[in-house]
């Protein structure tokens, strides 16, 4: 790492932070932008370039035109922006791609909404306005579209463009999120640690335009779009486990007890029968299984930190302790076994021979679910209680 050897943050109000991995085509026209912005606008401010192994002369352009060069020993879009993060001097950091499809003469509405107090703010493309040729098709209406609402969704955040590049903040509020990912999910875990971290946000429109490289961009469309996805849903336990697994478990029972006396007629020549009482045990093995990977994996990130720690839940376990657990799933078991011994009873009473088949099967198949369900729900208290432990 080089020495760092710039102005000190509390002489600094902004720094215009932009990650770069051989970037010579566009370098100096965003840096020149972004350094007339801070002369016309009167903010004591510096140019970083976050470099990430540039080898096409994009350090010496960014030096020849006054930017100040943190060198990132790690590769990735995440690894460059957070070194810059913490190598930069401004109270304020605004960043954004140094391949000229953002517009660094006009930060305005970013510092105002900064100097209001606001910790985030990041840009919407789709409110300020997206050039012909600026994003691709799939970007534009189906990648960014479906991933920003499923943010809004899971985090129950506001923000229109989830991915938008150009974002200012106040360092030591970004700093003090401990943000991790490497990669381009970056932009996603910052609105999501934000969002989750109760910081004051706000959304400003921005412009998006064709960028200036002849080379093909580093974004990856569906690698790097499943890593975005991946990443919500990881920090998402609920939508990822609990809700599907409520609604699997619900199906099931639900057809599990439509079905439990006999064969249901739901359309003309439509029968529910044993096969359907089947699925529908298995269902509630699923939902059971997902809920409780729910559970377990919201614990764990509150343990970890990943998440913050959920009241509602942390009551439901003060409430829902092994031994009590463990009592619950003792029950079930119990249900199942005694069903399960009345139908060993009914062999034996018939010398062990042929057995009524459609009555024997439902009995033999709800019995053996709740056996199951019992052994799965004090497993999964077990394990709940190991995570648990204080170390």
């Amino acid at each position: 790492m080089q020495p760092d050897t710039g102005p000190r943050a509390d002489a600094l109000e902004l720094t215009v932070l932009m990650p770069c991995l051989n970037e010579a085509e566009t370098l100096a026209t965003c840096i020149d932008k972004a350094k007339a912005y801070l002369s016309r606008a009167n903010i004591a401010g510096e140019v970083l370039i976050a470099d990430n192994g540039s080898t096409d002369g994009s350090i010496e352009i960014a030096k020849a035109h006054g930017a100040r060069v943190v060198h990132v020993p790690v590769r990735g879009y995440g690894a460059a922006l957070r070194h810059g993060i913490e190598n930069a001097h401004g109270k304020f950091v605004i960043m954004g791609d140094s391949d000229d499809s953002y517009d660094f003469s006009r930060l305005d509405p970013f510092v105002e909404k900064l100097r209001e107090g606001y910790d985030f703010v990041i840009g919407n493309r789709f409110k300020g306005g997206i050039a012909d040729g600026a994003m691709p098709f799939l970007h534009r209406y189906l990648g960014n579209p479906v991933l920003s609402f499923l943010g809004r969704l899971f985090f129950r955040s506001d923000i229109g463009d989830f991915h938008c590049g150009l974002r200012g903040f106040r360092r030591e509020a970004i700093n003090a999120l401990g943000l991790k990912a490497p990669g381009m999910e970056f932009a996603s875990e910052m609105v999501v640690r934000a969002s989750l971290g109760k910081l004051r946000i706000a959304e400003v429109p921005t412009t998006l335009s064709p960028d200036g490289r002849s080379r093909p961009p580093h974004l990856r469309t569906w690698t790097d779009g499943w890593r975005h996805l991946r990443y919500l849903l990881l920090n998402s336990p609920k939508w990822l486990f609990v809700y599907p697994g409520a609604a699997i478990l619900a199906f099931g029972a639900l057809l599990t007890i439509v079905l439990l006396q006999g064969p249901v007629q739901v359309l003309p020549g439509v029968v529910l029968d044993t096969h359907s009482l089947i699925v529908g045990c298995m269902a509630m093995l699923v939902g059971a299984s997902c809920l409780s990977f729910g559970v377990i994996a919201r614990s764990y990130s509150a343990t970890r930190g990943f998440l913050p720690v959920n009241p509602r839940l942390a009551r439901v376990k003060a409430y829902a302790t092994l031994e009590r657990t463990l009592m619950g799933a003792g029950a079930l078991a119990l249900v199942g076994l005694t069903g399960l011994g009345y139908a060993v009873w009914q062999w034996a009473a018939a010398d062990f021979g042929a057995l009524e088949y459609n009555g024997m099967v439902r009995m033999l198949t709800v019995s053996c679910t709740l056996i199951a369900l019992g052994l799965q729900l004090a497993f999964a208290a077990f394990l709940a209680a190991l995570i648990d432990i204080e170390t």
